[in-house]
């Protein structure tokens, strides 16, 4: 299948391949969708097996873009970049400020972010080049690391999901299971512990285990053993793909809800979890925290008002989860609806103005 092919079967609408041979440079910007504004998404640093596997990411990611995007009621679309590289080996300044030149001939229909890889100081070295860029540092009056405000998004919809599951949206004496404690995860545990939450956790970096014990208690596990712990809520914040055949034989929890992107190996494992009765926040819709965060950049950032906002995701996963109950359909379905309808809903809104605006011409032309 052409990239062409693969483009139209999910109507994206922009790939760009970027290089620069002085500094190193080899990254893909993937525009999916804009009909609700600009395509905001990160950018990503990988050491990629091939550059085929690094366009199939793009694409991938920034089709999640639009989505989260579209269900967070914000006014941008789907985007995302990836740098094929080493982030701990091949950063270097001149990389970022000639991609920083490739996001500003864009012109405005791609903004980017940090993301995997990618760090608050490369965003600012980004901004030497274009003003398409958020996560900049607090000194350009920007919001800096969107992990806290990402973090805040997942506590907030956690309890949306207790709520659902349990009744009450009380986390206090409930059991999580944290899969990965990574930026991110460490400040979820901190809400968490500071409820009254008991917590166990794993990861594969030893000392981010070591630091949750030492300031949360929580009951270090292995790896392997995570998704199989008595708990009630399960919060995949690490690896995707950790809701699967294997996982879902020994997960006893009765909520998913994490951090982490692409937490469904498959789209038919959100359908298990429905039949099983285990309520699952979409991953796109909880972990949304961070993107509203710096999309409130583009207003000019006000901490308040993002904050605010990211909030609301308790709000978003209400519907969802409502829209579940009410039309017997897994909650992942609920949320891809929904941003559907947001869309579709702005394409023919903007379809009818171009028709009205095209018989205004029409009627003027005859006049004349």
């Amino acid at each position: 299948m052409s990239w062409f092919e693969v483009m139209e079967q999910h109507d994206y609408e922009e790939l760009v391949l970027c290089q620069d041979k002085a500094s190193g440079l080899k990254a893909i910007i993937a525009i999916h969708d804009t009909t609700l504004g600009p395509a905001l998404g990160g950018t990503r640093m990988w050491t990629y097996a091939s550059e085929e596997a690094a366009i199939e990411d793009a694409l991938r990611l920034s089709r999640g873009m639009t989505y989260k995007n579209a269900v967070s009621g914000l006014n941008l679309g789907g985007g995302k970049a990836v740098i094929i590289g080493d982030p701990r080996r091949d950063k270097n300044e001149a990389m970022f400020r000639a991609f920083g030149r490739y996001i500003q001939g864009l012109n405005g229909r791609y903004v980017t972010a940090e993301d995997v890889g990618t760090s608050e100081e490369d965003m600012n070295l980004i901004y030497q080049e274009t003003d398409y860029v958020t996560g900049i540092s607090p000194s350009y009056g920007s919001s800096g690391n969107p992990s806290p405000a990402t973090a805040w998004g997942v506590y907030r919809g956690m309890k949306a999901a207790a709520k659902e599951a349990f009744g009450m949206d009380l986390l206090e004496g409930k059991t999580v299971a944290v899969q990965g404690v990574g930026n991110v995860a460490m400040s979820l545990c901190k809400y968490l512990y500071e409820e009254g939450a008991r917590l166990i956790v794993t990861d594969i970096h030893k000392d981010s285990v070591k630091q949750a014990v030492d300031r949360f208690g929580a009951t270090a596990v292995d790896p392997g053993e995570i998704t199989g712990v008595e708990c009630d809520i399960y919060a995949p914040c690490a690896l995707g793909g950790t809701i699967n055949d294997d996982t879902l034989k020994t997960l006893k929890a009765k909520v998913v809800a994490g951090c982490a992107n692409n937490q469904l190996l498959e789209p038919r494992h959100g359908d298990i979890l429905h039949e099983r009765g285990i309520v699952y926040a979409p991953d796109y819709v909880i972990n949304a925290g961070g993107v509203i965060n710096i999309a409130d950049e583009l207003n000019g950032y006000n901490s308040e008002r993002a904050w605010n906002n990211i909030g609301e995701i308790y709000t978003s996963l209400e519907k969802i989860f409502e829209t579940s109950r009410t039309e017997g359909i897994a909650t992942y379905i609920a949320a891809d609806r929904l941003a559907e309808r947001r869309i579709e809903l702005m394409k023919n809104t903007r379809s009818t103005f171009l028709q009205q605006g095209h018989h205004a011409l029409s009627a003027r032309r005859l006049r004349g």
